[in-house]
């Protein structure tokens, strides 16, 4: 691990909404060849005949500027005349597609019968302005289940259609074990020019470890040569946004900052908390930045970004 100037590669693995502000934020601060994002694709499904990739979409949008800050999720100034006659049918309109994106659905479908996930990714990418690589964490199909109080579940039937009210008992992801991580990916965590291995601030149980649960993918973040730093989800015992604070409790972990980074032992070299977690710093057994995690503009997530980058280099510096 070195800090020096020929470290300029940045690998951040994120899912959707909160990892996308830490990812829009890195690419703001980076060179855009300095920048791989590596998307969850664990609650990838197929709805309504179509091939539908929300964390790499919420990804897509964030980094294009196209993304809808009041939903988190979806394109900004959407319209819904597809949903209206659909629901008009009789049919299924639990799951909210949008005009604009149900044309990123429909084009990366047809697509998909001849080409992977991750080359029509680049291209609907470059047709979006998007300098930074955004990759999936890999081209064949993984996909996150849960085992709840009313049986198993898929990941968008527990999140969408039943809002996360079953109690969840147990996770899969299903596919992993065969699947193969994307070859960009491993080559960048292989690169000699590899500065810093960054987990965004997304759910681990269903954001970042459908990633790790792919054994080759886990295997080269934890043998690479540079620091991997993690950014809690978790600020003051709760979640900015979405489950995670719930399926931690229901898993029988305490909703802390300190039992995420329990969750990524053995892979992290350092933690990013918020002050609000400042005394968990020293129950923790690797480095820990404590800054201001929240991030509601545009500001924060630029001065996140530094902030990680600053303690992924000194921790370069010492290991070097």
């Amino acid at each position: 691990m070195s800090g020096g100037t020929d470290k300029t590669l940045v690998v951040a693995l994120s899912g959707g909404i909160g990892g996308a502000k830490l990812a829009l934020g890195l690419s703001r601060v980076l060179p855009a060849s300095d920048l791989l994002v590596v998307a969850n694709t664990g609650d990838d499904f197929e709805h309504l005949g179509l091939a539908i990739s929300p964390d790499l979409d919420t990804l897509m949008y964030t980094l294009a500027g196209l993304d809808d800050p009041q939903r988190g999720w979806g394109r900004r100034e959407e319209t819904w005349t597809f949903m209206a006659a659909l629901a008009a049918l009789g049919g299924e309109t639990w799951f909210q597609l949008g005009d604009g994106d149900l044309a990123t659905h429909v084009e990366r479908t047809r697509r998909l019968a001849a080409e992977t996930l991750s080359v029509i990714t680049a291209d609907l990418c470059r047709r979006q302005g998007i300098a930074a690589r955004l990759l999936p964490m890999s081209d064949d199909k993984v996909r996150t289940r849960l085992r709840t109080d009313e049986g198993w579940l898929d990941f968008q039937d527990y999140f969408v259609r039943r809002r996360c009210a079953p109690v969840v008992r147990e996770l899969a992801y299903q596919g992993a074990a065969t699947a193969r991580p994307q070859p960009a990916v491993l080559a960048a965590l292989r690169d000699p020019r590899l500065r810093a291995v960054v987990i965004c601030p997304s759910n681990p149980f269903v954001s970042i470890e459908p990633m790790l649960a792919i054994a080759d993918l886990r295997r080269a973040i934890a043998a690479c040569a540079a620091p991997v730093l993690a950014i809690s989800p978790i600020i003051g015992g709760r979640a900015v946004k979405g489950p995670t604070a719930k399926l931690m409790s229901e898993l029988g972990m305490p909703v802390s900052a300190g039992a995420v980074a329990q969750r990524y032992r053995g892979l992290l070299d350092g933690y990013v908390l918020d002050h609000a977690d400042a005394g968990a710093a020293t129950a923790l057994d690797i480095p820990v930045t404590v800054t201001h995690t929240l991030m509601t503009t545009l500001a924060d997530r630029e001065r996140l970004a530094r902030d990680v980058l600053a303690a992924a280099d000194a921790l370069g510096r010492v290991t070097a």
